[in-house]
């Protein structure tokens, strides 16, 4: 599957992004501006919307490219100018209406939210490492870094390509999920917002005792979904440099 840059590279302070398609899905790659040898890729996870996202994924990937890592999103199905998934929106107002009365949602809101995005998005992803991998600028090997954690869990499982996963406990998670979990053996570090408002803290633990590698980090901090410490941030990327920057077999 063919990736096509569609606009001139812009540099600012040393990072280089470019703005691609593939298959019709806009996504962006950012580089160090010098790469003395191809560099290892990580996969910027988000909640959808690459143009409200910019600055928020430009961020992180300075921060990627400070390690010499290249760092690349791809806009969600649903999202931006894409089609909208059947039945997500209705899902999303189930899903908040029980959180605002209260209650939590069903396992069947959760479901119907979550497992489309997690089943289209992921082979899309792993056509993305196809194509990126293929250029010469980049070599692996290929971490995941935030975004939603079904997407994260589901290609920790299945893409041997992906040998460390940085994740946010900050959404719904489907029971299939957690099953999936089990499957992971690749390092992970999980970073959880303790206070986290709208989401279960209770299923984000259970999630983390579920992976079954054996390194696995939990980042708890006090304060809610926004409220991120800055030195998480940091820890996330020693993570990643302590994986990223040698090879690391899965298991």
């Amino acid at each position: 599957m063919p990736l096509r840059f569609t606009a001139p590279p812009r540099i600012d302070d040393r990072l280089v992004e470019r703005s691609f398609t593939l298959d019709g899905i806009d996504g962006i790659l950012w580089t160090p501006e010098s790469i003395p040898e191809p560099a290892p890729l990580i996969l910027l996870g988000h909640p959808g919307g690459l143009a409200p996202m910019h600055p928020r994924l430009a961020a992180r990937a300075r921060s990627a490219a400070a390690m010499g890592f290249a760092a690349a999103a791809l806009e969600l199905p649903g999202a931006g100018g894409r089609t909208p998934l059947p039945d997500a929106d209705l899902a999303r107002a189930e899903l908040r209406q029980a959180i605002m009365s209260g209650g939590r949602p069903t396992d069947e809101t959760v479901d119907r939210l979550v497992l489309p995005l997690v089943e289209q998005a992921v082979p899309e992803w792993q056509a993305a490492i196809d194509a990126l991998l293929d250029l010469p600028e980049i070599g692996g090997p290929v971490g995941v870094s935030g975004g939603v954690i079904s997407i994260g869990v589901r290609l920790a499982a299945v893409e041997p390509r992906v040998v460390a996963a940085g994740l946010f406990a900050g959404s719904w998670i489907p029971r299939a999920t957690l099953d999936e979990a089990r499957r992971v053996t690749i390092p992970v570090h999980v970073l959880l917002q303790w206070d986290d408002e709208g989401n279960d803290r209770q299923q984000a633990l259970d999630l983390f005792d579920a992976f079954g590698s054996a390194e696995k980090t939990l980042n708890a901090n006090l304060g809610g979904h926004t409220g991120v410490p800055a030195w998480a941030a940091d820890d996330a990327g020693r993570f990643f440099t302590r994986h990223l920057t040698r090879s690391h077999p899965r298991g």
